[in-house]
Formats: structure tokens, C-alpha cells, sequence
């Protein structure tokens, strides 16, 4: 009887640590162009997977030279893909639709351009 049980536990414990996912360093590099849109007092990211979510911006910041908005998010994620949508003065773009997904390659950095409000 004792040996089933240590045999129940062994089985147990083998299923409990195969379900563990193994995770993966990404960068994601962001490109964000902005047109028609004055004023611009504010450029972020919100996603699923941290750092980033989905009630914060990640900031953006203005590259003068291309006058496109940029970052580098670093994430520690199990996941293949991400979910994204831009943020350009507290409006959310892409307003009932779906969001932006990235996937990852085999590469541990990505980069993502986009057009803020307009669907790849």
C-alpha cells in the first residue's frame, strides 16, 4: 500500500512540474508614427504582459530626427504573442476592435512599427 502511495506521489509531482512553462527574455521595440492628430501631449502603450497593462501607459518618446515615437519594452514572458494597443492623449486607438498582437520570433528582440489608429 505504501508503495502505491509513494508511486501516486511520484506520478503527481512529475505532472505538476511538466506543467510549468518555460520563459523567455523579449524586447520589443515600438515605432509609433502619429498624423493627424495636433497637440500631442501624450504617447504610450498599454498591453497584457508586464511591464506593460492595460490601465497605465508605457511611454513613448518623440525621435526628432524621424518624428516618430519610440520605446523599448523588456518582458519576461512565456507566451509566443502579446497584445498591444497605442495611447495618444488618454484616447485609446482602435476604439472597439481588436488589439495589436505581436508575435515573437526565435530572436529574443522584435521590432514593431505602427501607425497610431490604423490596423496593420
Amino acid at each position: 500500500m505504501k508503495a502505491k502511495f509513494n508511486c501516486l506521489v511520484c506520478i503527481l509531482f512529475l505532472v505538476n512540474i511538466s506543467c510549468v512553462q518555460k520563459s523567455y527574455d523579449r524586447i520589443m521595440i515600438l515605432e509609433l508614427k502619429v498624423d493627424n492628430i495636433k497637440n500631442i501631449r501624450s504617447v504610450g502603450v498599454r498591453g497584457s504582459d508586464k511591464p506593460l497593462n492595460w490601465n497605465t501607459d508605457y511611454p513613448l518618446k518623440l525621435d526628432h530626427k524621424d518624428n516618430i515615437y519610440k520605446t523599448t519594452v523588456k518582458m519576461n514572458t512565456g507566451y509566443l504573442f502579446t497584445e498591444i494597443k497605442f495611447v495618444v492623449n488618454g484616447e485609446i486607438e482602435l476604439e472597439n476592435r481588436g488589439n495589436r498582437k505581436i508575435t515573437f520570433n526565435t530572436k529574443d528582440t522584435v521590432r514593431y512599427e505602427a501607425q497610431y489608429n490604423r490596423p496593420k
